[in-house]
Formats: structure tokens, sequence, C-alpha cells
């Protein structure tokens, strides 16, 4: 059943019930009520409400939105992008757009002007609707973006000069399906890559992935109608959208929560009575050291019926599950591995029924075949050494749009080259070593950032760790590490040194910067960032740490 089936579904059989609660960190006094009831004006970070909408307020919603484009002139194979931040509208207009048969183009709300427009104009986008956060870098590029796509303002008072106002357009449009005629095969969105290595690359989906990705998700963490998923990263990138894709399949409510502080993520568990709650790494470590200080007591909240925590996008250091079990000892706990070019998570996972093996990203997931292979791209490797992870399954990539030799360099016949570095043990489960691109080049010997940031993370000091490579005249490069410390902690250097002497000595950073740790929005760490910053000193003399 596609995606767009899936809600009418929903829409017909489970009509009055709630589908979504959109909350913006919560004040005593909480207001309740519907899409129509509140006033998109006070969806400012400055206020504190809660909103929801039912299934069938939902679709109503989708259908006036896919109404409007369709008036506006936009067909079937157009492109429509969506620039908002994680809002009650966002999944309407996006479903809305699938209805008319174009492809939904979301754009990462952290996109600078110069991106958005370089976004829009590698997507081909005909229309681009945006929220009051993006006013001022949308007038930036207004002149540019408007001679090939059209501009439509939502969630604000104040419609901007250059732009049409979408609210009141809708509001008079036809709430029932259009009935375009869709199939598996039609290409339904562009989602685009995090960026990590340079200007993101379009990545073209057609519906039957946005479809097994749904199937995925309900078939990994067994979704029924009684859960409630609290949804905390922002719905442009596929990860999050995904895992929701779990509550669409079981008709379930979602919570959609502006706000990630280990206090504001713990109320809507408890005041929402969420049951699944997916978080980033350094969300769920911000948790533990407010429960460790005494911050956050659990006796405060209503967390009984919280089943399953998980996690993905990054490495999970298996100190932090062991440490998280500690708290919640009788919670299910699940990794979730995947990326955009194969419709984000769930191609390999963990499976709840294995935690003794935290530290391994999983099996291939259901629907989805997966190998280690060497530079070719073709030979698998033997069990146990490091190459590269291939996936193939229903949810791989149509392509990288209109950049055939980018999308040669990833696909070898059905498939998919993640430009990760994993190894397989002998119970065939994947660990992650590395980005292919990360792997450190010291000396002749390959190493893997990531292997060193999982030793230096069980460091009882260490809150967060990224290992990049520096420049050096000897060796080539060289480790160093970037180490951000838990708050009320001191370290040193030399402290750190000792630590690291259960290192081989080759692996050691030969550099420790005491910094911040940059992680993007859906986690990851920004290594390009960093190697920019502290590549300014050019070079490092090696021969002064030995």
């Amino acid at each position: 059943m596609l995606l767009t089936q899936l809600l009418e579904r929903n829409a017909a059989e489970y009509n009055g019930d709630v589908a979504l609660v959109e909350l913006n960190p919560a004040t005593e006094k909480r207001k309740k009520s519907t899409w129509k009831e509140y006033s998109l004006v006070e969806q400012s970070f400055s206020k504190h409400y809660r909103r929801e909408i039912t299934w069938g307020e939902f679709n109503e919603q989708a259908n006036r939105v896919s109404d409007f484009l369709l008036s506006k002139g936009i067909k079937k194979g157009d492109k429509v992008g969506i620039l908002l931040m994680n809002c009650l509208e966002w999944l309407p207009i996006y479903f809305g757009i699938l209805k008319t048969g174009a492809l939904a183009v979301p754009m990462n709300f952290r996109y600078t002007a110069e991106e958005i427009l370089y976004c829009a104009d590698l997507a081909e986008i005909k229309t681009l609707i945006f929220g009051p956060e993006f006013i001022g870098r949308v007038e930036e590029i207004v002149d540019a973006i408007t001679k090939k796509a059209a501009l439509y303002f939502t969630g604000g008072d104040y419609c901007p000069s250059f732009a049409e106002d979408f609210d009141e357009d809708i509001k008079d449009c036809k709430t029932v399906n259009p009935n375009i005629p869709l199939n598996r095969d039609d290409d339904a969105a562009i989602y685009f890559s995090s960026g990590t290595t340079g200007f993101p690359k379009a990545i073209l989906h057609a519906h039957r992935a946005l479809e097994h990705s749904a199937i995925v998700e309900q078939k990994h963490h067994g979704q029924t109608r009684d859960d409630v998923f609290l949804c905390i990263p922002p719905l442009y990138h596929t990860g999050a959208k995904m895992h929701w894709f779990g509550s669409l399949i079981s008709a379930s409510k979602a919570v959609l929560l502006r706000g990630t502080t280990p206090e504001t993520v713990m109320e809507a568990i408890s005041n929402e009575r969420c049951t699944i709650v997916w978080l980033l790494v350094p969300w769920a470590q911000d948790i533990l050291e407010q429960l460790d200080n005494g911050n956050i007591k659990l006796a405060n909240y209503h967390v009984k019926q919280l089943r399953l925590m998980h996690i993905g996008a990054q490495p999970v250091p298996q100190s932090l599950i062991k440490h998280w079990q500690e708290y919640f000892p009788g919670q299910a706990y699940d990794t979730n591995y995947g990326l955009s070019e194969s419709i984000g998570p769930g191609a390999v996972h963990l499976g709840i029924e294995n935690i003794r093996k935290v530290g391994a990203i999983g099996v291939a997931g259901y629907g989805w075949q997966a190998k280690i292979v060497k530079e070719d791209g073709l030979t698998e490797v033997e069990k146990g050494e490091v190459g590269e992870l291939a996936l193939k399954g229903p949810g791989i990539m149509k392509c990288y749009y209109r950049n055939e030799k980018a999308t040669k360099e990833v696909m070898r016949g059905d498939w998919l080259l993640t430009g990760d570095m994993a190894k397989q043990d002998e119970e065939g489960f994947y660990y992650l070593v590395d980005r292919k691109k990360d792997v450190i080049v010291c000396g002749g010997e390959n190493l893997y950032p990531v292997e060193i940031e999982n030793f230096m993370r069980k460091f009882d000091k260490i809150k967060d760790v990224a290992v990049i490579g520096l420049p050096d005249k000897r060796l080539g490069e060289i480790p160093a590490a970037i180490v951000e410390i838990k708050a009320g902690e001191t370290a040193t250097q030399e402290e750190i040194d000792e630590f690291c002497l259960a290192l081989p000595r080759y692996k050691r950073p030969k550099k420790v910067i005491f910094a911040k740790v940059p992680r993007n929005a859906t986690g990851k760490i920004e290594k390009p960032l960093l190697r920019k910053i502290y590549n300014a000193d050019n070079i490092v003399d090696e021969q002064n740490r030995s």
C-alpha cells in the first residue's frame, strides 16, 4: 500500500483519533486544540503550546494542499520544495505534494541562502513552501529563485511581499482526494545528502522505497495502535520521517517535539505517555548526565510505558547503552543503520533481541541484503576483514538526480556502496569501522577514527570525541582528537595521554584539542568542518609528540 493510501485508510478507519501532536516545550498550562482552532501565528519558539490533529484532519489538510498545488499548475513529476522547521503542518504538506504525483523535496533547515538556491536549482523545483524562520534567507536569493519557482509562505502572521500566503490560499480548497494515478515505480521524493563532503547531492526515490521503509520500521519495532512515538529529529531528514512511517502504518499517535533538552524530552515522554523514542547519542548522553547529577529524578516522570529506545545515525558506545539500562532496566533497545540513499534507517539493524551485541550495527534488515566488499566494489572480503559495506533492497535510491557520474561511483548493479567501512563477525553481525573518506593513513597504516573514538569515550570524563587526520611532514597524516569534557569535569592532556596508553602506539592521538565536538542536526560529527578549522595550523610538527 502506498503511503498516500495508508493515510486515506487511517482517515477512513480512525478519523477522530489523534495522529500528530506538536509540542513546543511545555508550560504548566497546556492548550489543547485542533488544526482549525489554533492560530498559526503562535508557532514561535518563544511561545509554549500543544497542538494536535486527528487522522481525518491530517488527510483533509493534505487534500487541500494537493488541490491548491494542482490549481497552480503543479503536475505529476514536478518538484515542490519544503523548507520548514518541525511543525504540525509539515507532514500534511508532504502528503499533499505526493497526492498530486509531484515529488516532495525537503530541505535542511540549516541551509544557508546559497545552499537553498543550489538545492532548488539542482532539484528543479517549481514551488517552494517555506516558514517564518527562513524569510531572511529566502529574501537574499529571491531574484534568482523566482525565475524558476513560485514562493509560498506558511506559519506566520505577516506574509512577506515576495511570496504568496499559503495558509490563506488553501482555506477554501477541496478536502477530497484528487485521485491522481500513482504506482510504486513513480518518482516520489528527492532528499539531499548531508553535505559532509561538500554541496549536497540530490537523492531520487520512488514510491516503492517510501512504502518499504514503512514496512521495515513496523516489522523491526512492532508498532501497534497503542504506541506513541516521540519524534525529535528534523523531518526533512529520512531518519526521522521513516521512523514515523511506523506510526503511519500502524495508525498510532506520534509527538513532534520542538526542543531537545533532557527536561523537555522527559516531560514529553511522561505527559504524552510515549512508548517509543528515537534518540541521537548526544541527547541520550545529556539525559544520563542529568540523571547522574540528580537534576532529573525518574520518580518525577511517568516512564513505565516506555518500551523501546533506539538510536541511529552514528556509532553507539557500548558504555552508553549499559549506563542507560541502569536507569531503564526493562526497556528494549535497538540500533538502526541506514543512509538517505537507502531511504534512511533499517537497512541494517541490531534487533531488540540482540542487545548482547551492542556495539554492532546488526544484521541486514527486513527485505534487505548486505555484504562487505573490497576496493573493486564487487569482491567480498573474508569474514573479519575490513571493507566497504554494500546494500541491496527495495529502498535503494533510483539515482543521484542529474548526476550520472556520482551515481556510477556508488552503484554496482543493484548494490549500493555506502562509503562506510565495516567488518563482520563470526555470527554475521556487522560493525562500523569508519567512513571511507575519514580513514587516516598514518605512516602507511590505515587508522579508523571510530575505533579510536569508541575507545576514548570509555574515559569517564569525556562527553564526546572526534578523531581527524591532520597533515604531517613525515607520516603524511596523524590522528588528532578533539575532546569535549563533561560539564563540571576537568581533564589534562597528560590524563588523556595516559588513558590512551592502552591503545597500540600507532593509534594513539598525536594531538589532543579540548573543544566542543560539532554535530549536525542528524547527529553526525561535522568532520569536514573540524578539518577546516584545525588544518588552519597547516602542518602539525609530529616530532614534538612521539
